[in-house]
């Protein structure tokens, strides 16, 4: 374990290097947002990394990285694993630049990520699909690198990487028109964050600076209270693009040294806020770019009347993921839930159930029922879609009464995970 602390970027390298990245990269807006300002009556302002030439920020890092190297080390090519932003910042640096790389992505990956990997890359990369995270493909790139000689294109955990990542902050400085109070900042691996908070912590000492991870994969928060930086045992992909089982040694020890803190929000927050963003706003993110948005909730009392920043890091959101994405945003949000009904068998039993159980707004959307013969009562998997959470009590009580109600699954989640 490091007794010394890291060494943190300087604010002229990352200076040169948004120069450097200046002719490929787009430097994207700082833009208000008057739906989150009027909520926590305060100043929101979203940084649009979704919008950036790959849609998302890590063409910063990945570029900055491979056009840094000597010629000596591209002979043989880069490699890279990514869970797809990455893979497609590498992907257009080599295209860009004329390099062959190889692409290892956990097999989970979402098609649309893998076709704009490919997209960018066109004749210049080879995508291999291995295991079921961004570990598992990593080590398995590690390992493909090294017997290949081809240079290694580390995400996060790399000076050049959170050099580049760190002209984010850069942006953000020149374009406000106000002090900045509140910076949130998603983590996955932590290389943002460690680029973007050694420029704050220079540049505006007095912003305070928020990591945020999704609750099923906290990797930077249990290394930090652990005070050294250690492997997940299992992890939640679904927040795909900051779902890492391990945090870089680097970005680490700069995120221990400048973060002022650190929040988690559960997935299906981060479903909820992925559809208020594209319903209100026509915003696409993937979940990883609605992390620092979502968190506001909890930082309520702290923000109002504060300028506050929000990194939208990115948009790479797969169309067929939109049916999970509703489904978790409204268990969350207690509007879904899901039972085992005993339906008497005789007939006009799911009739009374409709009439007299349902509230007269409570909806039917998921229905399994098999009838045995030989029993009194037939079992059915019931999901019901309610206006409003509180109805959920009163739902539960009618169906006790007219002896319908066998278990409530939403809270089995051995049973559950086969539903959602």
């Amino acid at each position: 374990m490091r007794t010394e602390p890291y060494v943190l970027p300087r604010v002229e390298d990352i200076k040169s290097t948004s120069e450097r990245l200046r002719p490929v990269v787009m430097e994207t807006p700082l833009m208000p947002h008057w739906g989150s300002s009027q909520e926590f009556g305060c100043k929101v302002w979203l940084k649009r990394e979704d919008l950036q030439v790959v849609r998302s920020y890590k063409i910063r890092g990945a570029y900055n990285k491979i056009s840094s190297l000597p010629a000596e080390l591209l002979e043989n090519g880069v490699i890279c694993a990514s869970a797809g932003n990455h893979a497609q910042g590498v992907a257009f640096a080599c295209h860009k630049l004329g390099i062959r790389g190889v692409i290892f992505m956990p097999n989970p990956t979402p098609q649309q990520k893998i076709d704009k990997v490919r997209q960018f890359g066109q004749e210049h990369v080879e995508i291999i699909l291995h295991g079921d995270t961004f570990d598992d493909a990593s080590r398995a790139a590690t390992d493909y690198g090294r017997e290949h000689h081809m240079a290694y294109i580390h995400p996060f955990d790399d000076e050049k990487v959170i050099e580049g990542q760190g002209t984010v902050g850069l942006e953000i400085l020149q374009k406000a028109t106000e002090p900045i109070d509140y910076l949130f900042l998603p983590i996955g691996g932590g290389g943002l964050a460690a680029g973007v908070s050694s420029l704050f912590k220079t540049l505006s000492p007095h912003t305070k600076i928020i990591g945020v991870e999704p609750t099923g994969a906290p990797a930077m928060q249990q290394s930090l209270e652990r005070g050294e930086v250690v492997t997940l045992d299992q992890i939640d992909t679904f927040a795909d693009g900051v779902a890492v089982r391990r945090v870089g040694e680097k970005t680490f020890e700069i995120c221990r040294q400048l973060l002022d803190g650190l929040a988690l929000v559960p997935e299906g927050k981060i479903c909820q806020t992925m559809l208020q963003l594209y319903n209100q706003d026509a915003i696409v993110t993937e979940p990883a770019g609605a992390l620092a948005l979502a968190v506001l909730e909890q930082y309520r009392d702290e923000i109002k009347g504060k300028n506050v920043v929000c990194v939208i890091s990115g948009g790479n959101n797969d169309i067929d993921r939109m049916a999970e994405i509703k489904e978790r945003a409204l268990l969350y949000q207690g509007l879904k839930h899901y039972f085992v009904v005993k339906f008497p068998q005789r007939a006009g039993a799911l009739k009374e159930f409709v009439t007299h159980i349902l509230g007269p707004e409570d909806d039917i959307v998921h229905f399994e029922y098999t009838k045995k013969t030989s029993r009194n009562k037939g079992p059915a998997v019931v999901g019901i879609e309610l206006k409003r959470p509180d109805d959920f009590a009163p739902l539960v009580e009618r169906m006790k009464a007219g002896n319908f109600f066998s278990e409530y699954l939403n809270e089995r989640l051995d049973l559950f995970q086969y539903l959602v």
